[in-house]
């Protein structure tokens, strides 16, 4: 092996290996603050009243629509994406979470294992928190103001371009934990 080759190899491998640092700056080139600032804020707002269940919206919403929804942060194993301000929540009166079943006893009980595919695509949204450039932030949501695994939340916001059909998409402006 020539030695540039061999050099070339060494540099890459060291580079994988390298432990990564969070990002500092978002998308857009804001610092990170900045966007942890914008969260909270959102995090704070309280919603709009009049509040509609999901199925409801899925049926109605068009991209551009403000709109103010309830739900619960369920619907699969792992309802918050994972380093970004987005998370999905479910329609109560159609997605059951196991813990709301007597006697039993699934560790994710967030998940929706027990309701099947349609159910799912009739009764969950997409919750996100975006820059003025319409990119999710990249700063996780879960354990701040009460948004965790099963919470209720009420949120306000726009209906995402993508919406339609089964995909309902939120960008928000307010979002409010009951738990």
């Amino acid at each position: 092996m020539k030695p540039i080759h061999l050099l070339s190899a060494t540099v890459l491998i060291l580079a994988a290996c390298k432990e990564t640092q969070p990002p500092t700056n978002a998308p857009s080139g804001e610092p990170l603050s900045a966007e942890i600032t914008l969260a909270e804020e959102v995090l704070r707002t309280p919603p709009l009243s009049h509040a509609k269940a999901i199925r409801d919206l899925k049926a109605t919403a068009k991209p551009g629509d403000e709109v103010t929804l309830t739900g619960r942060i369920m619907g699969n194993a792992k309802p918050f994406v994972e380093g970004r301000a987005a998370f999905i929540i479910a329609d109560p009166a159609i997605i059951n979470a196991c813990s709301d079943k007597p006697g039993d006893e699934c560790s994710t009980p967030w998940d929706a294992c027990c309701n099947n595919p349609e159910e799912k695509a009739k009764a969950i949204a997409t919750i996100q928190i975006v820059n003025p450039q319409g990119r999710v932030l990249k700063h996780s949501l879960e354990g701040i103001s009460g948004l965790a695994n099963l919470a209720e939340v009420t949120v306000s916001g726009k209906v995402a371009a993508g919406s339609g059909g089964d995909v309902l998409i939120i960008n928000a402006n307010a979002i409010q934990s009951a738990r």
